[in-house]
């Protein structure tokens, strides 16, 4: 590991009370052992971050700026080492993990050139009368400290997203990872700490803190914080915002993504796009698609497409180059995939297509699934999508619309008129016309209705969500 032992909290790193090992998910083996924190390390990290918050909110413009691109060009000549030691902790395939450094990449740019752009504006004040020789003008100011909660499947892209705006807007951030996932992050947190004391802010400014849900529980519900920022599953997020209540709080819950195929789409297209959209990231990814509806006229020949290129997706050792679908996180997480499709058989669905590698899942794909099961309502984050045919477009957008999720959906036509038909009616967070509901540019507002969350991230829109207004309001002759 390129980064000192124990957990970054204050000033310092401190002894960790114990370890864990972090697994390779594809043959068990440990990667390393992890530091694991508690609740006395988490409460001395929120007092040291409330400690250094004015520092950090009268950090200069430059300074934030030169340490976020100090990390930019770090990460960048360690490219490699960083892809490396994701596929070890997380299990994801190669191709995704070196598409996880490049996207930190962009975020931590694009963050530091949002701090130039961290402004506010004058305000009319005279409008009505009683405003006549007043000036008005509203600026942004930090929201305070920020506790970040990321997910397993991208660990470093997702804490770049909250560390990287936080220390923009002029926020201490503490950063808690996911148990299987932490190196990473604690790699990235080091070299912001070391990238920050270089500029002259303090090493507090970023920290991280490593544990169970009682260690979360101490840092979301505090008080004294300006915001929490969560990514996971809808379940935990949901508790989170009713125990942080009144801080605000940032959700990204996740979703069972759909794709839409209508009767006058490019087929081919639209298949390539499912075994794209569907299995990337062993399809551990909040917008891989999950659902296929599809025009009844054309579903059999979509379906005989997918089947035609199924056997082309590699299962197999995440190290190599060509393999798309990989072990799923921890075997429990398998277990659970398998079972909700083995529910949804149970109950009428058909198992058109099933691929495995000794242990692993590979690409599944169910048909007529019913509502209710698991594996058409809920989030199954695993390699397998379910395909359900329509009788119109009319029907398919009210299928999308009848989740309780609603993060990204994508439609696949030649028609102008549905496309902006398609971004007016779907209740989602993001409409995608003829690509995979899981693209995703750093720099764009993302985010979900619903079930899916709420705020928005992606650099500049995560500043704001980070920052409040200020109004100033002044009489200059009184």
């Amino acid at each position: 590991m390129k980064y000192p032992a124990g957990l970054p909290v204050g000033e310092t790193w401190v002894d960790a009370p114990s370890t864990e090992p972090v697994i390779f998910p594809y043959d068990g083996s440990t990667v390393a052992d992890a530091p694991v924190g508690d609740v006395e390390l988490a409460r001395q990290a929120l007092d040291h971050a409330l400690a250094v918050r004015d520092a950090v909110e009268r950090l200069p413009s430059y300074v934030r700026r030169k340490a976020l691109q100090s990390v930019h060009a770090t990460i960048s000549a360690e490219r490699d080492a960083f892809v490396d030691l994701l596929v070890l902790e997380t299990g994801k395939p190669l191709v995704d993990c070196r598409v996880e450094v490049d996207r930190t990449l962009l975020t931590l740019e694009t963050s530091a050139e949002e701090v130039a752009r961290l402004h506010g504006e004058t305000v009319p004040l005279d409008l009505l009368p009683s405003g006549d020789g007043l000036v008005g003008f509203w600026v942004r100011k930090p929201i305070g400290v920020v506790v970040g909660i990321t997910g397993f499947n991208y660990p470093l892209l997702l804490a770049s997203h909250k560390i990287a705006p936080a220390i923009a807007a002029g926020c201490p951030v503490i950063v808690k990872p996911a148990p299987q996932t932490p190196l990473a992050t604690l790699w990235l947190v080091h070299l912001m700490r070391e990238a920050l004391v270089e500029a002259g802010a303090p090493a507090a400014a970023v920290q991280l803190v490593t544990g169970g849900p009682d260690v979360g529980a101490t840092l979301t519900t505090d008080r004294r914080i300006g915001a929490v920022s969560f990514t996971g599953s809808a379940a935990v997020g949901h508790q989170i915002a009713r125990d942080a209540a009144p801080t605000k709080v940032l959700l990204e819950l996740g979703s069972n993504s759909a794709l839409v195929v209508a009767a006058d789409a490019d087929l081919d297209a639209a298949a390539d796009a499912i075994i794209r959209g569907g299995y990337y990231a062993s399809g551990q990814a909040c917008i891989s698609v999950q659902r296929v509806i599809v025009v009844e006229s054309i579903h059999a020949t979509l379906l005989d497409k997918l089947t035609e290129r199924l056997p082309a997706v590699v299962v197999g050792d995440p190290r190599s180059p060509e393999t798309r679908v990989s072990a799923l996180i921890d075997p429990k997480s398998t277990s659970r995939v398998r079972a909700w499709v083995d529910a949804s058989v149970a109950s009428g669905a058909e198992l058109t297509y099933s691929s495995k590698d000794g242990d692993l899942l590979g690409p599944t794909v169910l048909t007529d699934v019913a509502s209710g099961q698991l594996a058409w309502d809920e989030e199954i984050f695993g390699p397998v999508i379910a395909v359900r045919s329509v009788p119109d477009l009319e029907t398919a957008f009210a299928t999308v619309n009848a989740s309780r999720y609603g993060l990204h959906a994508s439609v696949f036509t030649s028609s102008l008129d549905t496309a902006f038909t398609a971004i007016d009616q779907l209740d989602v967070g993001g409409v995608v016309i003829n690509e995979v509901p899981g693209f995703r540019s750093d720099v764009m507002p993302y985010g979900g209705v619903k079930d899916s969350g709420i705020g928005r991230e992606g650099p500049r829109f995560a500043i704001e969500e980070l920052t409040t207004t200020r109004m100033a309001i002044i009489r200059p002759r009184p």
